[in-house]
């Protein structure tokens, strides 16, 4: 009886040990993905975003207090309203529900050119929100606030 025990107690520990490994794989997955983000907007790489990152339903709850689709996004960034010298993301949390993902921090932002609040510094406060179909990550909708402006 404690030979079975023991054996139940380990392989409690193994399945435990299994499942933590297998969400930290996906909490970096998903701060991968959200790096690439960041990077792809400082491009301007409309073709990452809406092709590799970006589900076709995307959906953002924008500074400007506007909900915009992805279209809408594409728009903005054509006409240079979504243009920034630096963007720097700051996951603090990682929550993985199945197959979402949702992330929320801080970013720290220097608009440029036409964008507003160009040359100043910003603080913005975000939740993105991804989902897994098909085996592939991608970002569903976000929402980001203004929380400083320097």
């Amino acid at each position: 009886m404690k030979r079975l025990i023991g054996l139940l107690l380990i392989a409690s520990i193994y399945s435990l040990n299994v499942a933590a490994q297998s969400k930290s794989a996906t909490e970096q997955t998903i701060r991968n993905l959200e790096q690439a983000e960041v990077q792809a907007v400082l491009k301007g790489d409309t073709a990452t975003l809406f092709n590799k990152l970006w589900a076709p339903e995307f959906l953002v709850n924008n500074p400007a207090n506007i909900v915009v689709t992805k279209s809408d996004v594409a728009a903005l960034i054509r006409s240079g309203k979504l243009n920034y010298e630096q963007f720097n993301r700051v996951i603090e949390k990682v929550s993985i529900i199945d197959n979402t993902a949702i992330v929320m921090g801080r970013e720290e932002i220097a608009p440029q050119g036409v964008t507003d609040h160009a040359g100043k510094q910003l603080t913005r406060r975000f939740t993105n929100i991804w989902m897994k179909r098909n085996g592939e990550w991608k970002s569903v909708a976000r929402q980001a606030t203004i929380a400083a402006v320097e």
